[in-house]
């Protein structure tokens, strides 16, 4: 027997959906800054800061997330540290901007705040889990984490005046390495698997709803038949992406595994970053400005990148669940044909979109007929 203690199913509380509105507002931000255009795209340096800043604020949801899980009380002192770091994401949402040089210290003052605001929750939790050695450990490391990546982020403010060198990538993938470190050592504690796993669907549903609020943009000026097409095709990708992923977290993963769930988020990072790249490159097809092989190479990466990290997820599904070989290799089939047709239609736009819409239904179908198979 292991000193673990299973606690009642966690329920998601409302101050934790309200928590998430505040995300929404910052991927905004950061989805904004692909929006300028420069000779056909956006220029190297901006696309850079745009998959640190996305990376850097998932990362900070998944460490706050870990940490309700794990210790939340729904108490007085909970609320008051998610309310600091509410008003601090607000510093980094306005810090998120083309010319981000000059918003660098107060972008990276305020990660680092929010990164040492959740660890100094974990030393509060350590004095109470000396008595459960498993516990102690687990939340002890995730001190380490926040705090040594929290001394990289502060680290990056001088480095960055003195050299012009950027730290940030460092700090993300420090995170990314020990979070994933620490899962292999973790052991089942006190982690409420399916809190966890119904927090990371609520914020890939508000992702949703980002790129839903996106597609408004389709329906404005005048009626023709080329809107009417490409605002249809656009909404029947969103529609096929989210069956796939409720297919996936209705009814292949196992939301009563026993797991310390730090992978899963960990895949949720990048699932819910190739989201927000689809809703910008959904709105890159109408827009002129943009070159076409730009935004059909952003369009078919992200599409990759979702169905990749969607299908990682299954590695936390049922027994009888698991993806076989074939169904693996089937699915690599299917992306490698959309990538050609992608590309042999390439000028194509009205071909490409509805490509894509039949890539998705397709996955779709395919993920249906897996469910119906293992019932």
């Amino acid at each position: 027997m292991t000193d673990m203690i299973k606690k009642d199913e966690k329920k998601v509380e409302y101050l934790e959906l309200i928590y998430d509105l505040i995300f929404v507002y910052v991927i905004g931000r950061n989805n904004s800054l692909l929006h300028d255009i420069i000779n056909g795209f956006v220029t190297g340096s901006t696309f850079i800061a745009y998959i640190l800043c996305s990376l850097a604020i998932i990362q900070i949801w998944n460490f706050s997330t870990y940490y309700i899980n794990m210790h939340g009380r729904n108490g007085l002192r909970d609320h008051i540290f998610l309310f600091i770091n509410m008003y601090l994401l607000y510093y980094i949402g306005e810090g998120t901007r083309t010319h981000w040089e000059s918003y660098q210290p107060q972008y990276h003052a305020a990660w680092a705040l929010i990164l040492i605001n959740i660890g100094i929750q974990y030393i509060i939790e350590l004095r109470s889990r000396k008595s459960q050695p498993q516990v102690y450990a687990q939340t002890k490391r995730m001190v380490w984490v926040l705090f040594g990546e929290a001394a990289i982020v502060l680290a990056a403010i001088p480095v960055y005046r003195f050299t012009g060198l950027v730290l940030a990538p460092v700090a993300i993938l420090f995170g990314v390495i020990t979070t994933m470190l620490h899962g292999k050592k973790s052991e089942v504690t006190l982690v409420d698997f399916p809190h966890l796993s119904e927090r990371a669907m609520l914020y890939v549903v508000f992702t949703f709803g980002e790129m839903i609020i996106a597609l408004a943009s389709y329906f404005e000026g005048d009626i023709s038949a080329n809107s009417v097409y490409f605002s249809l095709m656009c909404f029947l990708i969103v529609v096929g992406l989210f069956l796939s992923y409720g297919t996936v977290y209705d009814h292949l993963i196992d939301r009563e595994m026993k797991t310390s769930g730090l992978v899963y988020m960990l895949y949720h990072i990048f699932l819910i970053f190739a989201m927000n790249n689809i809703t910008t490159a959904l709105e890159f097809m109408q827009d002129d400005e943009v070159d076409l092989i730009p935004k059909m190479l952003l369009l078919m990466i992200s599409f990759i990148l979702y169905y990749t990290s969607l299908f990682l997820t299954l590695r936390y599904s049922k027994t009888k669940c698991k993806p076989t070989a074939r169904f693996r290799l089937t699915m690599a089939g299917v992306a490698i044909s959309f990538i050609a047709l992608m590309l042999i239609f390439r000028h194509n736009m009205y071909v490409n979109i509805a490509l894509t819409v039949a890539y998705v239904f397709g996955i779709y179908g395919l993920l249906y007929k897996f469910r119906k198979n293992v019932g």
